[in-house]
């Protein structure tokens, strides 16, 4: 017979004989053994605990280069900017439309490239980031990109406010210096007239943004970007939900300080010359006959006044009427001619005075000029029209433009372009005007009505092209928006302020220089002395006064209002002695920085931290400016004040006091330091 093989014990309890074991065992002995399992279990979960404190660090490099790094901190979900080698954290970015609770983990789908990470968080978003060339040898630069893996995620970074001074991005209503104290909801980031939109983005904006700790954000120009701001808590950069696979690209860079991270982002091409002052024309505009009364009546009495220097400007309905008179565009050559000998103007009536007129890219649709566009075929070509989607006639874009229901120009025919030129031109010629101002340049029409803009136009970039066409008339040409054009030779004319003092009045106005001129725009025109926009106590002569101190250190003086209309003889004595001071002092400086400005790209008017730029003092400080980096203005902002605190930045110079002879200590703050209201503090370095 066969004999089985022998089974070798294996040492385990048989089934059955572990379970009548068991239940041979006394009630203590299972008490026992069941405490035995919980401190097991309970150990285990403090180990596997422990573990993941010691073992997974809150923070995680993902991304190092020479002189800083990336890192993803678990706990917020946010990613980290933090130079090297102190360490200090000079950016934090807190991710949205992501499930910011999940970190990446070490693995990287890069990782055979020293130079990028990259994560993907599953059906979300993928993340991917890089090392790029620095624009100077003491800054490092990061590229950041999100690109969504499905229509309906909203891409979101955060910029936090905390220990960091923003500057920079749009203008606002009431500007602010820095942004951290703005408040607005999430809307495109397009150029915009604060008189249809006051809570929208204003016409002055860059996809740029500087941080107090020497960091630069750079938005690339073909996102379409939707921009938030929360005070004091943080900026959010967005994509819209809904369009497959439209990524958000930005380019962090870091340097030394929040100065020499600026000094290095452009450098201009040309700047334009203009005479100083302007007087804006508020006078009789009923007719043509009217106007030129009006403008030779102004032109007397600033001459009488010694005044007589300057610009008068005459808005867009004053052009259009005085336009008519001389050129008119819809009557007969025949009739034209009967009525030349009564209707011609004659710019010599307001010698030595120059002219400036108004134009805009708008035509009302009971214009001549439109109506004849429709007649003739041409509506598509001049004026911007949306595509049918089945085939048929397109229709013009109609949007409200001073009230009335206007169509705008196509900025993207070479035909429109060519046309609205030359007859821009021929208007100039015909009313001898030295300037031309260009309004209504801000806004995208086609999302004022909430209809997608076509490829060439999204964004801002109707302002740019129509910037680009005005660059070509020469350098005697204002407009009324930027957005990367800072390199043209144009003016740029800043938005209307409100006659008060608040950040919406006075209070803007150096805000607003500063935003200005950080974006490229130095040369520029502020708002008329005293404000342009009716308030509830008009007619204020110590609002006149502070603002006339501000704006003669400014590119160009403006009034709308002459100084006898609203105030005491004094002050028509002083205006004569602030436009001398801004001819024979200002004038030459701003020149002098001109040139720095064409060569190194610095801007001429200066915030208090270009000369000290590690000091946090120096970072919120929005009532003085320097013009170069040899003069220092800060007048006064209050009401009623006839004295301040003044920050004199840079420690280690000296500051001579024009007014005094008085000489400080720069880097120190002068308390409750004296200004009559027929003085404003400024300072020679």
């Amino acid at each position: 017979d066969r004999t089985m093989p022998l089974a070798r014990p294996t040492g385990q309890i048989p089934d059955a004989a572990w379970t009548s074991g068991f239940r041979e065992m006394t009630e203590p002995w299972k008490g026992a053994v069941g405490c035995l399992g919980v401190a097991v279990f309970f150990a285990m979960t403090i180990g596997i605990i422990s573990w993941q404190a010691l073992e997974q660090s809150p923070e995680e490099w993902v991304l190092r280069g020479r002189a800083g790094g990336m890192l993803w901190e678990r706990r917020r979900g946010a990613l980290l900017l933090r130079a090297l080698p102190a360490g200090r954290t000079v950016a934090v970015i807190a991710v949205g439309g992501v499930p910011a609770a999940e970190p990446p983990p070490p693995r990287d789908r890069c990782w055979h490239d020293g130079g990028q990470f990259c994560y993907a968080w599953e059906e979300d978003a993928e993340l991917r980031l890089s090392l790029e060339p620095p624009p100077a040898p003491a800054t490092e630069c990061y590229g950041v990109r999100w690109t969504p893996l499905r229509p309906d995620v909203m891409l979101k970074d955060c910029f936090s406010m905390a220990n960091v001074s923003w500057y920079g991005g749009a203008s606002i209503r009431a500007q602010r210096w820095p942004l951290n104290g703005a408040e607005s909801h999430a809307q495109p980031f397009v150029s915009g007239d604060f008189s249809k939109n006051p809570a929208g983005y204003g016409p002055v904006l860059e996809r740029y943004f500087l941080g107090s700790t020497g960091v630069t954000v750079t938005v690339a120009p073909d996102v379409p970007l939707f921009l938030s701001l929360e005070s004091n808590r943080h900026f959010c950069l967005e994509t819209p939900a809904g369009r497959a696979a439209v990524p958000l690209r930005y380019l962090l860079c870091v340097s030394p300080d929040v100065a020499a991270a600026h000094r290095h982002v452009q450098t201009p091409w040309l700047f334009p010359p203009c005479r100083s002052p302007i007087w804006r024309y508020y006078g009789p505009a009923g007719s043509a006959a009217k106007i030129k009364r009006g403008l030779r009546s102004l032109a007397k009495r600033l001459k009488r006044h010694h005044l007589q220097e300057g610009v008068l400007a005459l808005g867009e309905r004053c052009t259009a009427i005085l336009a008519a008179a001389v050129r008119p565009d819809h009557v007969p050559s025949e009739q034209r001619k009967r009525h030349d000998s009564t209707r011609v103007w004659d710019p010599s009536v307001i010698k030595p005075l120059q002219l400036s007129i108004t134009l805009s890219p708008y035509a009302s649709i009971a214009s001549p000029l439109f109506l004849r566009s429709l007649r003739d075929g041409e509506a598509e070509s001049y004026w911007l029209s949306l595509q049918p989607r089945f085939g048929g006639c397109s229709v013009p874009v109609l949007t409200t433009w001073k009230g009335r229901l206007c169509a705008r120009l196509n900025v993207t025919s070479e035909a429109a372009l060519s046309w609205y030129l030359a007859r821009a031109r021929r208007l100039q010629q015909a009313l001898g005007a030295t300037y031309m101002v260009f309004e209504g340049a801000e806004g995208n029409a086609f999302l004022e009505q909430a209809v997608p803009p076509p490829a060439e136009l999204m964004g801002d970039r109707y302002t740019r092209a129509l910037a680009a066409a005005l660059a070509t008339l020469g350098n005697a040409t204002v407009i009324s928006a930027g957005a990367r054009s800072s390199h043209l030779p144009l003016f740029v004319q800043m938005s209307p302020l409100r006659s008060d003092w608040s950040h919406a009045g006075l209070k803007g106005v150096i805000p607003s220089v500063l935003h200005y001129s950080l974006l490229g725009y130095n040369f520029f025109i502020p708002d008329a002395v005293g404000g342009s926009l009716a308030s509830d106590t008009p007619g204020d002569p110590e609002l006149y006064v502070r603002w006339l101190q501000i704006v003669t250190f400014l590119p160009v003086m403006a009034f709308s209002t002459p100084p006898w209309l609203c105030c005491d003889a004094w002050v028509l004595n002083l205006t004569q002695q602030c436009i001398q001071r801004h001819r024979d002092f200002v004038v030459p400086l701003i020149i002098k920085y001109s040139e720095e400005w064409l060569s190194l790209g610095y801007p001429i008017f200066r915030p208090a931290w270009w000369l000290s730029p590690t000091d946090p003092t120096a970072f919120t400080i929005e009532d003085e400016f320097l013009i170069g980096d040899e003069v220092l203005v800060a007048p006064i902002t209050e009401k009623g004040q006839t004295w301040r605190d003044i920050y004199l930045p840079g420690e280690g110079h000296l500051w001579m006091d024009t007014n005094t002879a008085r000489v400080f200590d720069g880097g120190t703050i002068l308390r409750n330091y004296s200004a009559s209201l027929a003085e404003v503090p400024v300072f020679v370095k």
